[in-house]
């Protein structure tokens, strides 16, 4: 059964109907925050996201309106989603949930400023004409660069240094990130002497599939690429990498902390704050075309040492002081 939330206010969900007259009559702006995940799967993202809007000068409930969709991990509602927004109106649209949404989200206006998390190069996508001048009505944050990749793997191999082939799992439905993480981690791989077994999931049953063939080829560690449907799933993933005892790299801190063995990317919740500021901004004139497209300065490095324990793993010492959190 499909369900509709909208939620306004901190997390309460109610479905709201006339928001658009109502701003119009108080003279609040209005945010659409459109997210295809569940407000579950963002709690922190969403605090770093309100920490930016107060550091613009806006207060949820206050000065400013936020009126969330939320897909429920059903990707495909994204146009209709969008489309919903923008009747209401809204005065800016945040696009979440990476490249794939951002390009759905720009299809669907031309006229109301987009604000949007990219994982990759955002000219090379076509969502920005230039990082420094936008140009249209899209600009927001990059965190993510080829560098990540690398380094994630180096790190994984570093923590299991006889391994000597890796399984990477990706979503083909996200196929910008699928191409991007492949493309990569490839050279990364090959520079290192890894091999590398190419595994897809676009389902949690598919999922599933994968760690049937990752317990069946037996790959020596497991890195699982950056995408909004594996975020979502980093609970599923971190039991199955630990009942089939393979180490695994992940882009986010929420996988080490579900239980993955370790992450290395770019601090979202840092990230969803500059998304905020820019929000922020537009509200108070400033155009997307002016608003050069930021990039994430921010990267953090947690091991999860009671998985190691389980994994039968020896942290070296040289990770452990690297590390900026070692969950214990």
């Amino acid at each position: 059964m499909r369900r509709r939330h909208f939620i306004v206010g901190l997390g309460l969900g109610a479905a709201i109907g006339p928001i658009g007259a109502q701003a119009q009559q108080s003279a609040i702006p209005v945010i659409g925050f459109l997210d295809p995940r569940s407000p579950d799967a963002l709690g922190e993202r969403l605090r770093g996201f309100r920490q930016g809007l107060k550091e613009a000068g806006y207060v949820e409930g206050e000065n400013v309106t936020i009126l969330y969709q939320w897909g429920e991990n059903q990707f495909d509602r994204v146009p209709d989603m969008a489309a919903d927004l923008i009747r209401r109106p809204v005065t800016v649209l945040v696009a979440s949930g990476g490249p794939a949404v951002a390009l759905k989200v720009k299809a669907a206006t031309t006229s109301i400023p987009i604000v949007f998390l990219a994982a990759e190069d955002p000219v090379r996508l076509g969502l920005v004409t230039s990082v420094a001048r936008p140009g249209g009505n899209l600009t927001g944050i990059n965190f993510f660069s080829s560098e990540l990749v690398a380094k994630r793997l180096e790190l994984l191999r570093e923590l299991v240094p006889k391994a000597a082939r890796v399984a990477v799992l990706v979503n083909p439905t996200n196929s910008q990130n699928t191409e991007s993480t492949l493309r990569d981690i490839e050279p990364a791989a090959r520079a290192m002497g890894l091999q590398i077994l190419v595994l897809k999931a676009r389902s949690s049953r598919e999922i599933d599939a994968a760690f049937a063939s990752v317990a069946q080829d037996r790959p020596d560690a497991l890195f699982v690429g950056g995408d909004s449907f594996l975020d979502s799933r980093r609970v599923q993933l971190a039991h199955l990498a630990t009942h089939h005892r393979i180490p695994a790299a992940y882009s986010g801190r929420e996988h080490a902390e579900a239980g993955g063995l370790m992450s290395y990317g770019s601090d979202i919740t840092d990230a969803y704050r500059q998304v905020g500021i820019y929000a922020g901004r537009i509200l108070k004139g400033a155009k997307p075309a002016d608003l050069p497209v930021m990039q994430a300065n921010k990267f953090e490095f947690v091991i999860n040492a009671q998985t190691a324990r389980i994994l039968g793993l020896a942290i070296p010492l040289s990770l452990l002081t690297a590390a900026d959190q070692v969950i214990e």
